[in-house]
Parts: C-alpha cells; sequence; structure tokens
C-alpha cells in the first residue's frame, strides 16, 4: 500500500517538464472557484455607521463594485433601493460562480488525471465538462448540503463527510454522464478505510505549505499543482486502473 511520500514522488516525476502548464491550470482553476478556498467565490460587503456607508462585491477575492459616501438624507433612500440590487446581483454572481467553479472543479480533476497518466495536459481541459454543466452543479451541491447537514451534527462528522466525498470530481472526470448522487455515493464507498490515508497525504505538505506562507502567497502557485497531482495519483491507485495510454478528447457537447 502506498503511503503520502509515494504519491508525492508520483506527483514531482508526472509534473516534471510540466511545471509551467500546471501552475496555469492550477492559477485559472482556484480564480475560477475549481478549488477551494477562503478567497474564492462571491462576497458582499455592507457596512452602514455614523460616518457613512460602504458595500461592495468581490469575486474570488478581487474587488467588482464599490461604493462609500457619507450618510445625507439624500442617500438614505437611494442605499435602500440600491442595497436590494446589489444583493440580487451578488446573488446571481454567486450562483454562476458555483456553477462554473463546479465545472472547473472537475475540468481541473481531468487535468491532473492525465497528468498523472504521463500524456500530455490541455488548459482546455478545464473547460470541457460544459456540457454537462447540470451534473457538475448538482454534484457540488449535494456534497455541500451533505458536508454541511454533517457539520451541523459536530464538526468532526463534517470532516469526515468531506474526506467521503473527496474523489467525486475524479469520478466524474472519467464518467461524466454518471449521476450525480452515485458519484458522490462511489466516493463514500471508494473512501471506505482510505480518509485516513487521504488526511496523512494533505497534512504531508504542511511544512511546504508553511515555507510557501513565507513567500506572501507566491508560493501556493507551485505547491497548489503538486498537492493536486499527488491527490490525482491517489485516486489512480485507489481505483486500481491503469494509466490512460490515450490523450484525452473533449466530452461529446450534450447541451
Amino acid at each position: 500500500m502506498k503511503r503520502a511520500r509515494d504519491f508525492r514522488a508520483e506527483a514531482r516525476e508526472a509534473l516534471r517538464g510540466k511545471w509551467l502548464i500546471a501552475i496555469l491550470a492550477g492559477f485559472l482553476a482556484t480564480l475560477l472557484g475549481g478549488i477551494s478556498s477562503d478567497s474564492n467565490g462571491v462576497d458582499f460587503n455592507f457596512d452602514m455607521t455614523e460616518e457613512g456607508v460602504d458595500a461592495g462585491i468581490e469575486v474570488a477575492g478581487q474587488e467588482l463594485f464599490s461604493f462609500a459616501e457619507g450618510l445625507n438624507p439624500q442617500i438614505i433612500a437611494a442605499i435602500i433601493g440600491g442595497v436590494l440590487y446589489i444583493l440580487l446581483a451578488a446573488v446571481v454572481l454567486s450562483v454562476i460562480y458555483f456553477v462554473l467553479g463546479s465545472i472547473v472543479e472537475v475540468g481541473y480533476a481531468s487535468f491532473n488525471l492525465t497528468l498523472v497518466d504521463r500524456l500530455s495536459p490541455s488548459i482546455e481541459q478545464l473547460f470541457s465538462y460544459f456540457s454537462y454543466w447540470k451534473t457538475m452543479a448538482l454534484a457540488a451541491l449535494w456534497r455541500t448540503l451533505y458536508v454541511l447537514g454533517w457539520s451541523l451534527l459536530f464538526i468532526i462528522p463534517g470532516i469526515v463527510a468531506g474526506y467521503s466525498y473527496a474523489m467525486t470530481p475524479y469520478i466524474l472526470a472519467e464518467n461524466p454522464e454518471m449521476e450525480p448522487k452515485d458519484a458522490i455515493r462511489a466516493s463514500k464507498e471508494m473512501m471506505i478505510g482510505n480518509r485516513w490515508r487521504l488526511f496523512c497525504l494533505e497534512i504531508s505538505f504542511i511544512g511546504w505549505s508553511l515555507l510557501a506562507s513565507l513567500t506572501f502567497g507566491i508560493g501556493y502557485f507551485v505547491l497548489t499543482p503538486y498537492q493536486q497531482a499527488a491527490q490525482a495519483a491517489f485516486y489512480r491507485e485507489l481505483t486500481g486502473a491503469q494509466p490512460r495510454s490515450d490523450e484525452f478528447t473533449l466530452p461529446n457537447p450534450e447541451f
């Protein structure tokens, strides 16, 4: 049975000569919501004090819109109506970002599987599952709800659930026509007895993560593809499948 160091070694070997495209793919996946991060998503900020009001919308940590003004009778009415439009815009953007992120997440899983199979990954793979956007979005939604539901009971069950469903993107990357709940169920069955192994794999990067944090975040551009490639190697080991020998082909569009 392989250990964390074995998956890291496989990842390094797979990344040899392909670091540039892997870094670019990791950056795009993070920016578009394909990798979970505290800085991802759409955030609406609204703060009203005696000095004034400050409102804005951030997408993937970048400010998309901002408004700051001192309070006076002329703008109070505009704030009441305007905040509703901002909230609506934030909801719409959040939905779009969530759907886009669910598609890119599976595309990025496909990218990393191609990488560990020693084939030639392409940036286009990140966007290759748009024809299955409903499946990807529903799978991401169900995973979120399941993890949230278990987390409401206690934090530990929520963490366990997160590891149970962690292989869902890889399963969908290879089986995009699978029903969302079936993919989640398959991941749960696959991870029985393997959740601790995935936890140990993630923990094994803690030293690299500390080093990356000392570079003001720049190091994460290198660390992210390293981690993701190692997780793809972990999935390959769980399935027992042989690496693909044929190049990745885009799924047939079925809008």
